[in-house]
């Protein structure tokens, strides 16, 4: 998103449900970035939402009419806007990164052994 750009246009693009918010999550996005009152970002963590074990959820029900019973769902968890998954974010890699390559065994040639 430019600059010059409000995030009201983002969340224009997310289908938005009744009685929850929805934003996309931008690739490798960890923290909650919605601005409160004052204009200071939530900063909250994204957890993973299982929604279909929340009580308060299954009262409601809409998440899983519009998604299906075993989507993908983030949530913050101070404001509770919900997250969907960026499709650019690659998938099934642990919320901290790929992590950095190993040089002990993975690039280094294995040692000759010596002649007698």
């Amino acid at each position: 998103m430019a600059s010059g750009e409000s995030s009201s246009s983002a969340i224009a693009d997310v289908p938005q449900l009744p009685n929850h918010k929805v934003k996309m999550k931008k690739p490798g996005q960890r923290a909650c970035n919605e601005k409160n009152d004052k204009g200071k970002f939530c900063g909250g963590h994204l957890k993973r939402w299982f929604y279909t074990d929340d009580v308060l959820e299954r009262e409601c029900g809409c998440v899983e009419k519009a998604w299906g019973v075993d989507a993908e769902v983030y949530r913050c968890e101070f404001c509770k806007t919900l997250y969907l998954p960026n499709p650019e974010d690659v998938r099934g890699v642990n919320v901290g990164g790929v992590g950095q390559i190993s040089i002990f065994g993975l690039t280094v040639e294995p040692k000759e052994e010596k002649k007698a």
